[in-house]
C-alpha cells in the first residue's frame, strides 16, 4: 500500500491529454486510507487497477492503462518494490518523454507487459531482454505520427536481442518503434506467437516467410514499412490466421491460391503493395472475410464483372478494390453484399451507370468511385441511401443536374461531386439544409452557382468547401458564418474586386488552405500588414488583378502563390522571415529593384521559388543556407546580371533551374554538373560566353533539357558532355498515364486522400523554349521531355556523330551557329525526334537518307545552309514545306522546286543481254512509268521551247528498238512494246504539226 501511495503521489492528473480512450479517467483517485494515521484499515487489494493474489495477498497486477497520469518514472520508483507483479499496464497516459527506467528489470515475475502509447522516449533498456517469463510485450504507440514517430528505439539493443530469451511470448507490439533492421529469422522461433505488430519500424529488407507459417499465429501486421520486402507463402489449411496486413510495404510477387484456404481469415490489407497478377479465385471460401482491402497494387487488368468470387464473400463489411486496374462495369450482383458499409472502387477504368443494386444496400455508409469513367445522371434513387455519410464521385464522366433529393441524405457528412460534367444551377441552400453536413466539394463542372442564403437557415459549420469554376460572382454569403473552415476553394470564378472585409474575419483560427486563384479581384478592403488567418498552409492568389505591394502571409504559410497579377514595389524583406515555407511564387507581376540581400538567408525548408518575369535588376545574392531541400528556381525574364551565384552547387536537390532571359555575364557553370538530381538547366539570352571545356566525370548525369540559346559560347560543340546526359539516351516506353515535374503541397498530390484534396494538389515546374520554330509555354513539363537547345551562339566545327546515341531527344537545335561538315546520318537514330532545326550554319553535304527512319519528326529546317543533292522523299519529308531548305542552292527535290538531274539509262554490254538478273527485274512497270512520264512531260516541254524535237520522237524509238532486240520473249509478251513503238510516231507528227501551228517564232 505504501509502495502505490508513493507511486500515485509521483504523478499529477492530466485530464487535458489526448488520450486514446474517450472514457480515459483517473484510476488512482480511489487509491485512499479510510482512517487517519499511519495504518489503513483497509486492503490495497480493493483499489481500481489493483489485483492481489488471493492465497498470498501480494500484488500480482496493476492496471492503470488511460488514467490520465502525467509525469516520469525513474528507476527508484516505488513501483519497483512490486516485485511479484505479474501484469503491468500502464498505456494511455503521458510520462513526458521520460525513458523507461532500468528498474524494471526488477520484476522477474511480469508475464504481461504493456507500455504503448504513453509517451516514453529513448532507447528501450536492455533489462526487458532479461524478463524470460514474458508472454506479452506492448511498447507500441497508436497515436499519432507527431506524437509518436522516433520517441522508442531498439538500435543498441537490436530486435534479434530482444526475442532470443523471450521464447514464451504470444504477443509481440513495437509499433512506432524505431528499429531500423532486418526482422530476424529468429522471430521464426516463437512457437507460441500469436499476435505480430511491428508497424512503422523502418523496417528494411527481406521478411521471413517462414513467420506466417507459425502454428498459432493469429494477428500479423506490418503496416507502413516501405522498404520491408517479401512474399506470401503457401499457407497450410490449418493456420489459425485471422488478421493480416502489409499495407504500405514492399511485398510483392503473386497472391497465393493457398490464401483462400485460410478459413479463419477475417481481416486482409494487402494496399499499395506491389503484388501483381490475377486475383485468386480461391477467395471465394474466405465465407468469415469481414474486411478485404487491394488498392494500390500492379494486377493484371480485369473485369469487375468477371470476379464471381467477390459476390460470394456475404459477411464482408468493407471492400477497398480501387487503383487495381479494373475494367468494365459494375455489375448487379454487387447486392449480394448486403453487409457491405464500405465500398471503395475509386482509380479504377470502371465505365457505365451505376447499377441501382448498388444504392440500395441498406448498410452502407462510405460509397467512393472517385476516378473512374462511369457516366451517366446521378439519380434521384440516391435518397434510398438513408445510411449514407460518405459519398465520393468526383473525376467521372457524370452529367446532368445535382437531383435536390441528395439534401435528404441527411446522414451525409462529406459529398464530392468535383471534376465531373455536370450542368445546370445549384441553390447552395439545398445543401446547407443538410446538418451535418462537413465536406462539400462541387468545383471543375460546369455549374452554375448561387450563393445566396435564406432566411432564418442555420447553415452547417463546413471544413471543407470546394466551389471553383461554379459561376460565382460574389463571395457567398454564408461565409459570414463559419468558424471551424479549415479548406476553401473559390478559384476560377468571376469574382470581382475588392475581397470584403467580413471576408478576413472568417475562420480565423481554424482556416489552412485558400484558393482564391483565377478571379477577377484587386485586392483586399482593409489595409492588412498581414493577412489573418493564424494557421493558413497555403494560399493561392494567383491570376487576379492584384495592385499594390505584396500582401504579407501569416508566418504558418509553407505554400504561397501570387504569380499573374499588377502588384508592384520591391521584393519584400519580410519574406525572408518566414521559416516555414516551402513554395514561393511571385512570378509575373511588375515587381522591381535588387533582391534583398536577405534573400539569401530564406528557409532551409524553401523547395520552389520563382520570381520569373518581373523586372528585378542588379545582382543575384549568394545563397547563405544549406539549401538541402531547394528543387527549382526560376528567376528568368528580369533584368539581373553579373555571375550565377557559385552558392547554388550546394543545392543537392535542385531539379530546375532557370536564368534565362537576363543580363547575366558568366562562362558556362560546369560546377552545376555536381547537382545529383538536376534535370532542366535553362540559361538562354543572356550574355555567357567562351569555351565550354571538358566535364568533370559524372557531371550531369540526370540532366534531359539544356537551353544555352542567344548566348555567346565558342569552340566546338560540348562532345564530351553529349556522353555523359544518360537520360537523354534512354527511351522511356511506358504506356501509363504521363507524369510531370512538380512540388506537392502538403500531402494534396500524394496518393488519393479524399479529405484533403481541394482543386489542385501540386505545384507544377513550367518554362518557355522554342520549340518547332515558335516561342511556346509549357505550363508542366513532362518527366520523359528532353531538349538540347544551343542555337544562336557561335559554336563551330562539325556537328559530332555521338549525339545519335541520344536516343531519347525530342527537340534539337544547333542553328544559327558557324557549324561546318556533314549532317550525320547517325541522327537517324533519334527515334523520338519531333523537330530539328540546324538552320543558318554553314553545313555542306546531302541531307542523309536515314533521317526518313524518323517516324515522328513534325519540323526541319536545314535552311541557309551549303546542303546540295536530293531532299529526302516518302514518310515526313513529302510533308514539310520549302521553308524548310531554302537558301541552299545545291539542292534539288519537289520541296524546292527544282529537279535533280537524272543519269541517262546506259545500253547493256553484249555479255549483259541474256543474263538472269535482267530477266528477273520486273522492267515492265518501270518502263511504262518511265516511257509514258517521260514521254508525255519532255513532249509538252518541247511545245513550249524553240528547238526542234524530232530528235526526241527518235530518241524513244531507237530506245524501243533496242529494247526489241535484247528480249528473248513471245511476241505476245512483248505486244505492249509495239504499241507504245507506234504511239511515238504518232506523237512526233503531232508534234511537228504544234510546231508548225505555232510558226518559227515560237
Amino acid at each position: 500500500m505504501s509502495a502505490l501511495l508513493q507511486f500515485k503521489n509521483s504523478f499529477t492528473v492530466d485530464r487535458g491529454f489526448a488520450s486514446r480512450d474517450p472514457l480515459a479517467y483517473p484510476k488512482t483517485e480511489s487509491w485512499k486510507l479510510e482512517s487517519a494515521g499511519n495504518v489503513s484499515s483497509s486492503s490495497c487489494c480493493s483499489w481500481e487497477g489493483v489485483e492481489c493474489d488471493n492465497s498470498t495477498g501480494r500484488i500480482i497486477a496493476l492496471n492503470l492503462s488511460s488514467s490520465c497520469l502525467y509525469g516520469s518514472i525513474n528507476s527508484n520508483s516505488s513501483l519497483f518494490r512490486l516485485v511479484h507483479l505479474q501484469r503491468l499496464n500502464l498505456a494511455d497516459n503521458h510520462f513526458n518523454n521520460s525513458e523507461i527506467p532500468s528498474g524494471v528489470g526488477l520484476l522477474s515475475s511480469l508475464t504481461h507487459l504493456n507500455l504503448s502509447s504513453s509517451v516514453f522516449s529513448g532507447q528501450i533498456p536492455t533489462e526487458i531482454s532479461k524478463l524470460t517469463k514474458l508472454v506479452t510485450l506492448d511498447l507500441g504507440c497508436n497515436g499519432t505520427s507527431e506524437l509518436c514517430a522516433g520517441l522508442l528505439k531498439l538500435r543498441s539493443l537490436g530486435l534479434t536481442n530482444l526475442v532470443q530469451n523471450l521464447s514464451n511470448l504470444q504477443v509481440l507490439a513495437l509499433d512506432n518503434v524505431d528499429l531500423s533492421s532486418e526482422v530476424p529469422v529468429r522471430v521464426a522461433n516463437l512457437s507460441s506467437l500469436t499476435y505480430l505488430s511491428l508497424e512503422s519500424c523502418g523496417l528494411y529488407g527481406v521478411f521471413p516467410a517462414s513467420i506466417f507459417r507459425l502454428p498459432k499465429l493469429e494477428y500479423v501486421s506490418l503496416v507502413s514499412n516501405g522498404n520491408l520486402t517479401g512474399h506470401l507463402p503457401e499457407f497450410n489449411s490449418t493456420s489459425p490466421l485471422q488478421f493480416l496486413q502489409l499495407s504500405t510495404t514492399s511485398f510483392s510477387g503473386e497472391l497465393p491460391d493457398s490464401l483462400g484456404d485460410l478459413q479463419s481469415l477475417k481481416f486482409l490489407n494487402v494496399e499499395r503493395c506491389n503484388f501483381s497478377g490475377s486475383f485468386p479465385s480461391s477467395f471465394s471460401n474466405l465465407t468469415e472475410l469481414t474486411y478485404l482491402s487491394f488498392r494500390g497494387n500492379p494486377f493484371t487488368a480485369q473485369r469487375l464483372d468477371s470476379l464471381p468470387w467477390l459476390w460470394k464473400l456475404a459477411k464482408l463489411d468493407t471492400l477497398y478494390i480501387g487503383q487495381t486496374n479494373l475494367q468494365g462495369k459494375i455489375p448487379s450482383s454487387i447486392g449480394n453484399l448486403s453487409h457491405l458499409v464500405t465500398l471503395g472502387l475509386a482509380g479504377n477504368e470502371l465505365e457505365g451507370e451505376i447499377p441501382p443494386e448498388l444504392v440500395n444496400l441498406p448498410r452502407l455508409a462510405k460509397l467512393n468511385l472517385w476516378d473512374n469513367q462511369l457516366s451517366g445522371h446521378i439519380t434521384s434513387c440516391l435518397t434510398n441511401m438513408t445510411q449514407i455519410s460518405f459519398l465520393d464521385l468526383s473525376s467521372n464522366y457524370f452529367d446532368g443536374p445535382i437531383p435536390s433529393s441528395v439534401s435528404q441524405l441527411q446522414n451525409l457528412q462529406f459529398l464530392w461531386l468535383f471534376g465531373n460534367l455536370l450542368s445546370g444551377i445549384v441553390e447552395l441552400d439545398t445543401f446547407l439544409q443538410m446538418k451535418r453536413l462537413q465536406i462539400l466539394q462541387l468545383s471543375w463542372n460546369e455549374l452554375s452557382c448561387l450563393a445566396g442564403t435564406k432566411q432564418n437557415v442555420t447553415p452547417p459549420q463546413l471544413l471543407l468547401l470546394g466551389l471553383g469554376s461554379c459561376n460565382l460572382s460574389e463571395f457567398p454569403s454564408f461565409l459570414k458564418d463559419q468558424t471551424q473552415m479549415g479548406r476553401l476553394d473559390l478559384s476560377n470564378n468571376n469574382i470581382r474586386g475588392e475581397v470584403p472585409q467580413w471576408f478576413s474575419n472568417m475562420s480565423v483560427s481554424t482556416l489552412q488552405f485558400l484558393n482564391l486563384s483565377r478571379n477577377a479581384l484587386t485586392g483586399f478592403d482593409q489595409v492588412m500588414r498581414t493577412l489573418p488567418w493564424k494557421k493558413l498552409d497555403a494560399l493561392d492568389l494567383s491570376s487576379n488583378y492584384l495592385q499594390g505591394s505584396v500582401p504579407i502571409p501569416p508566418a504558418s504559410i509553407r505554400f504561397y502563390l501570387v504569380s499573374n497579377n499588377g502588384l508592384t514595389g520591391n521584393f519584400p524583406e519580410s519574406m525572408c522571415n518566414l521559416s516555414s515555407l516551402v513554395t514561393l511564387d511571385l512570378s509575373s507581376n511588375f515587381l522591381s529593384g535588387m533582391l534583398p540581400s536577405c534573400l539569401g538567408n530564406t528557409s532551409n525548408t524553401l523547395s520552389v521559388l520563382n520570381l520569373q518575369s518581373n523586372r528585378f535588376h542588379g545582382t543575384i545574392p549568394e545563397i547563405r543556407t544549406n539549401g538541402t531541400q531547394m528543387k527549382m528556381i526560376d528567376f528568368s525574364q528580369n533584368e539581373l546580371e553579373g555571375q550565377l551565384p557559385r552558392s547554388l552547387a550546394n543545392y543537392s536537390m535542385l531539379e530546375f533551374i532557370d536564368f534565362g532571359d537576363n543580363l547575366l555575364s558568366d562562362i558556362f557553370p560546369s560546377w552545376l554538373g555536381s547537382l545529383p538530381q538536376l534535370q532542366v538547366l535553362i540559361l538562354r539570352s543572356n550574355r555567357f560566353h567562351g569555351v565550354i571545356g571538358k566535364p568533370n566525370s559524372n557531371s550531369f548525369q540526370r540532366l534531359r533539357i539544356i537551353d544555352l540559346s542567344g548566348n555567346s559560347f565558342t569552340g566546338d560543340l560540348p562532345r564530351e558532355y553529349f556522353q555523359l546526359w544518360k537520360s537523354m539516351q534512354i527511351v522511356n516506353n511506358s504506356t501509363g498515364k504521363v507524369s510531370y515535374m512538380k512540388q506537392c503541397l502538403s500531402q494534396l498530390c500524394l496518393p488519393p486522400q479524399p479529405f484533403l484534396y481541394t482543386s489542385y494538389g501540386q505545384y507544377d515546374y513550367s518554362m518557355m523554349m522554342i520549340n518547332k520554330g515558335i516561342e511556346t509555354y509549357y505550363p508542366k513539363i513532362s518527366d520523359s521531355f528532353t531538349v538540347i537547345d544551343l542555337s544562336a551562339n557561335m559554336f563551330e566545327g562539325n556537328i559530332p556523330d555521338l549525339i545519335g546515341e541520344l536516343k531519347a531527344l525530342h527537340l534539337l537545335n544547333l542553328s544559327n551557329n558557324l557549324l561546318t561538315g556533314h549532317i550525320p546520318p547517325s541522327l537517324g537514330n533519334l527515334g523520338a525526334l519531333e523537330s530539328l532545326d540546324l538552320s543558318q550554319n554553314r553545313l555542306s553535304g546531302e541531307i542523309p537518307q536515314e533521317l526518313n527512319r524518323l517516324n515522328f519528326l513534325a519540323v526541319i529546317d536545314v535552311s541557309y545552309n551549303n546542303l546540295s543533292g536530293p531532299i529526302p522523299s516518302g514518310k515526313q519529308f513529302n510533308t514539310f514545306p520549302k521553308s524548310s531548305f531554302e537558301g541552299n542552292q545545291g539542292l534539288c527535290g519537289d520541296p524546292v522546286l527544282r529537279k535533280c538531274e537524272a543519269s541517262e539509262p546506259e545500253s547493256l554490254s553484249e555479255g549483259d543481254q541474256d543474263t538472269d538478273s535482267w530477266i528477273e527485274f520486273d522492267w515492265k512497270p518501270v518502263l511504262i512509268g518511265w516511257g509514258s512520264g517521260l514521254l508525255i512531260g519532255m513532249a509538252i516541254g518541247c511545245v513550249f521551247i524553240s528547238e526542234n524535237c524530232t530528235w526526241f520522237a527518235e530518241k524513244i524509238k531507237k530506245i524501243i528498238k533496242r529494247m526489241h532486240g535484247r528480249r528473248q520473249e513471245s511476241t505476245a509478251e512483248l505486244n505492249w512494246v509495239g504499241e507504245l513503238e507506234e504511239e511515238a510516231e504518232e506523237t512526233e507528227e503531232e508534234l511537228h504539226d504544234e510546231l508548225d501551228l505555232k510558226g518559227e517564232d515560237t
